[in-house]
């Protein structure tokens, strides 16, 4: 059997990318970028072959998926598993307004984001654990399907680090930063997740042929 492909793909610029505010939890829409970034994911979805949709459970993932609907006829099921982590503290504020009010957690989290995680959020290590056992339920759904996931930087970051066997607490070194709507795909066989691509936007491609 082919392996399954696992398409993860970042959810449309929100109005809060510039500054860049922590989204997390917050149900933020997309902007009108975003809303051009969300098409251009409905053309590259449009010629993908894809045989299965998902978005998380949070509006801007709702609103980047909907080209992809109108280009496949795929309806998205929502897994709130591949949602982004919460950021605590530091939810729809830029790290910048942080270090004026909390200099010492902005500080300790610099120097290791997990384990120093924003207070009141939620622990890396959690929602990279929680996000593996939603995306072994998708390949167990779709074996040998294409599957796109519309999901969160963080989170994606996140995954890729884990499945590369990077320490979680280097995620921001490693993977500084994943544009809006690009893909970063999985192949996934039985035992093995392997990473194809990273952080790539989206283009039309050719016809898949089975």
């Amino acid at each position: 059997m082919s392996p399954t492909t696992v398409f993860l793909a970042r959810h449309g610029r929100t109005p809060w990318h510039s500054p860049n505010r922590y989204c997390g939890s917050s149900d933020v829409g997309i902007d009108e970028v975003g809303v051009q970034q969300a098409a251009r994911l409905g053309e590259w979805a449009r010629t993908a072959g894809l045989t299965s949709l998902y978005r998380t459970d949070l509006r801007r993932t709702q609103l980047t998926a909907e080209p992809v609907t109108a280009a496949t006829g795929l309806t998205p099921t929502v897994e709130p598993r591949l949602r982004e982590l919460d950021f605590g503290i530091a939810e729809g504020r830029t790290l910048d307004e942080l270090r004026a009010s909390h200099p010492d957690a902005v500080e300790k989290f610099e120097q290791d984001p997990v384990e120093h995680h924003f207070p009141d959020g939620e622990h890396p290590a959690d929602a990279v654990r929680r996000a593996r056992a939603g995306l072994a339920d998708l390949v167990a759904a779709d074996p040998g399907g294409r599957i796109l996931v519309v999901a969160h930087s963080t989170l994606i970051r996140l995954l890729v680090t884990d499945l590369m066997g990077g320490p979680l607490a280097r995620y921001r070194a490693l993977l500084p930063d994943l544009v809006p709507t690009s893909l970063t795909t999985f192949l996934v066989r039985p035992g093995n997740m392997a990473l194809a691509a990273f952080n790539v936007p989206p283009t039309p491609e050719p016809p898949i042929t089975r």
